[in-house]
């Protein structure tokens, strides 16, 4: 999975929204709650998240470990995830957010892979084309709010029906491949000494 986004602001102001768990879950669909738990021995937090939905959350763990100064001027916050719960669609994952300076402010990508709950068919189908979508929907909300202060509640899920809103957060603003193919070749190395969820 793959997804890309410019925000003209600057990487500080992506890194907080991003990084603060409390912030977190409001531009980001695929969250309605992190809570940090511990903080790991070299480095790094274990937390829990839900996702509300009709009828059921689901629930899981993970673990996060941010580089904040690194040679190159980017950033990055590599991340491994698991849940107990069968009937989540996604089992266990990991992945990476990385920010990349820009002469406007700021590349936000992610890269994660996880394997899937519901069997691989189902994946392929269906599951791992929507939360494809709703990851860079999510971006895109994250850079309205990082770009314009809209806080992302004014955006919620539904917007995507007000086609008479142009400037609504949409999934077609990211890039959805790597142009070089490689997603998580390009994990930073903190993600092989991440602990497990």
């Amino acid at each position: 999975m793959y997804v890309s986004v410019d925000i003209a602001a600057p990487v500080d102001e992506v890194w907080r929204l991003t990084q603060d768990t409390d912030l977190h879950p409001r531009w980001d669909a695929r969250f309605s709650a992190i809570e940090p738990v511990a903080d790991l021995p070299g480095g790094g937090q274990r937390f829990r998240y839900e996702l509300r939905l009709p009828g059921r959350v689901l629930a899981g763990t993970g673990t996060t470990l941010g580089e904040k100064w690194r040679p190159d001027g980017t950033r990055t916050s590599a991340l491994r995830f698991t849940t107990p719960d069968r009937l989540s669609p996604l089992g266990d994952g990991r992945g990476y957010w990385r920010y990349e300076p820009t002469a406007s402010g700021v590349r936000f990508t992610t890269g994660y892979d996880y394997r899937p709950g519901w069997g691989g068919l189902a994946d392929r189908i269906v599951l791992r084309r929507a939360v494809g979508w709703l990851t860079a929907w999510s971006f895109d909300r994250l850079r309205i709010w990082a770009e314009r202060g809209e806080e992302p509640e004014r955006w919620p899920l539904r917007s995507v029906l007000w086609v008479w809103r142009p400037e609504r957060p949409r999934a077609a603003r990211c890039r959805r491949r790597a142009h070089d193919g490689r997603v998580m070749e390009a994990a930073p190395a903190t993600l092989d000494g991440l602990a497990a969820p």
